[in-house]
């Protein structure tokens, strides 16, 4: 009896870790992106967006050039007070101009995520049905070499650019 219900629970355990084995796949994401004809569009928007950027830096500089000029011109004629005053407003336009360049950066990152998301998204959905289609429960990305040993035949990215109707 003991040997039965030993047997009965190993082909149980068989059973059941044969149904529950999964299908692994992997994406190339950027390469996707890379391929796909709204990233042009999306590059001309960031660098429009960088262009706003670069105006309204200048336009401070010019702004703060004509300032310190004027200062220049006039300092010897002010008074303690006055120059006081103008020196403080110089610093503030300064510090401005200080930090408008520190947040430039972090600026037109976050305006390129906002304008690449649509294509990730796309992507995802993509690969979602893809995946389901051919019987996949996992997808990996990849990128670069962040895989030691990869089977091809495991890659879904060829059939996501052919659902975007790219051709390589």
């Amino acid at each position: 009896m003991k040997t039965k219900i030993t047997l009965f629970i190993a082909v149980l355990c068989i059973g059941l870790s044969t149904n529950a084995q999964s299908k692994l796949g992997t994406i190339d994401v950027e390469y996707i992106i890379a391929k796909m004809p709204q990233l042009k569009q999306v590059q001309e928007r960031i660098k429009k967006y960088g262009a706003k950027l670069d105006s309204i830096n200048n336009k401070k500089i010019k702004e703060y050039d004509v300032k310190v000029k004027a200062f220049n011109e006039v300092s010897k004629t002010l008074s303690e007070e006055d120059k006081k005053v103008r020196y403080t407003e110089i610093g503030k336009m300064n510090q401005d101009i200080t930090t408008f360049r520190q947040n430039g950066t972090k600026l037109m990152q976050l305006r390129k995520d906002e304008f690449m998301r649509p294509l990730y998204k796309k992507i995802t959905d993509l690969s979602a049905i893809v995946a389901k289609e051919k019987g996949y429960t996992q997808i990996l990305t990849i990128g670069g070499s962040s895989f030691a040993y990869l089977d091809e035949n495991l890659d879904i990215t060829k059939l996501v650019l052919a659902k975007l109707g790219i051709q390589e």
